[in-house]
């Protein structure tokens, strides 16, 4: 079920009493982020905190990280978090069993996955890898996901024309190098870490199917409307940093992930930014959407696209994009 029009007409009027920047002496509100993983994609969430755009807003942020997308989307169905970041995907079909959630907030704008091959892989498109055994992430994952939607928009069965070699989601890399396969699906910073390595990057996915709805922040539908403006506040004054402040947005992904080779963060920060993965505000268009939910659709987790004008709630967005510049 989504939002009702009365439901999302509520939402939106005590949205529109919500601050949209809260002054210097407004109560500090204390609020938690459960995250789907400790990720590159999550970037965002991490500049807003380390540059204190939340605590500018009046909002004292508790980052905690779930281990899955269902388990941090479980958080703000329960109540124990008030917001959580991970796929939109899984706050839809969510939201079509009858959660009262919905998507406040933009947070990765591009399909954050890239096929790499062996050096001595004789790519040439899609269909060149009929045959062949491939390292996924393990399903559910969009990864994965987008995977077998690419083989199936290439007249390809994902079961019987390659051979997935499915491993848990992030550890992509370790089975890659060590030669079980030729070809692998990964995200960041398993692409850069194989690519400095010698493997070859031969198709992204976000040049592929361009803006996609990758990541969201979901809120409950009773969500405190002044402390989900202070969050998109804080998101969408990140995202400006992020665009204009390249070098310090990489010093703080290498504080973030400090067991990675310095290179591999520089270069996997730099990819996507230079990808559009992370998006130049807040705003989830409706292009965005229906392409991230499109291949829901394709895999059969969700019957129909969910009602855009319900279930991604505008009024936080529109207000935090109008912030001065």
């Amino acid at each position: 079920m989504r939002f009702s029009k009365s439901s999302l007409a509520a939402f939106c009027v005590a949205a529109s009493l919500a601050v949209a920047a809260a002054p210097a002496t407004a109560q500090v509100k204390k609020v938690t982020v459960s995250q789907a993983f400790q990720s590159m994609l999550y970037l965002p969430l991490y500049v807003a905190m380390d540059q204190g755009f939340f605590k500018q807003q009046g909002l004292e942020v508790t980052k905690e990280t779930a281990g899955s997308p269902t388990a941090a989307l479980s958080a703000v169905i329960s109540g124990s978090a008030q917001f959580s970041i991970h796929g939109p995907e899984w706050t839809a079909i969510a939201a079509s069993k009858g959660a009262k959630v919905g998507i406040i907030s933009n947070v990765v704008n591009g399909a954050a996955v890239y096929i790499a091959t062996a050096p001595d892989f004789p790519y040439d498109g899609v269909k060149s890898l009929k045959g062949q055994k491939v390292v996924t992430g393990l399903m559910p994952t969009t990864s994965t996901s987008l995977f077998i939607k690419l083989l199936k928009e290439n007249g390809m069965d994902a079961d019987k024309d390659v051979d997935m070699i499915q491993v848990q989601t992030g550890s992509e890399a370790g089975p890659f190098l060590g030669g079980q396969a030729k070809v692998a699906v990964l995200y960041e910073p398993g692409l850069d870490q194989v690519a400095a390595q010698g493997m070859k990057v031969v198709l992204g996915f976000p040049k592929q199917y361009g803006p996609y709805a990758f990541s969201s922040v979901t809120a409950r539908s009773d969500v405190d409307p002044d402390a989900a403006q202070r969050m998109v506040n804080g998101m969408e004054l990140a995202l400006r940093f992020m665009q204009k402040n390249h070098a310090r947005t990489l010093e703080i992904a290498g504080k973030e992930f400090p067991s990675l080779d310095p290179k591999v963060v520089r270069n996997a920060v730099e990819r996507m930014l230079n990808d559009d993965v992370y998006p130049k505000s807040v705003e989830t268009t409706a292009a965005a959407f229906k392409t991230g939910m499109d291949t829901q659709i394709a895999l059969g987790n969700l019957k129909a696209q969910p009602d855009y004008a319900t279930f991604v709630v505008p009024t936080y967005a529109q207000k935090a994009v109008a912030l001065p510049r």
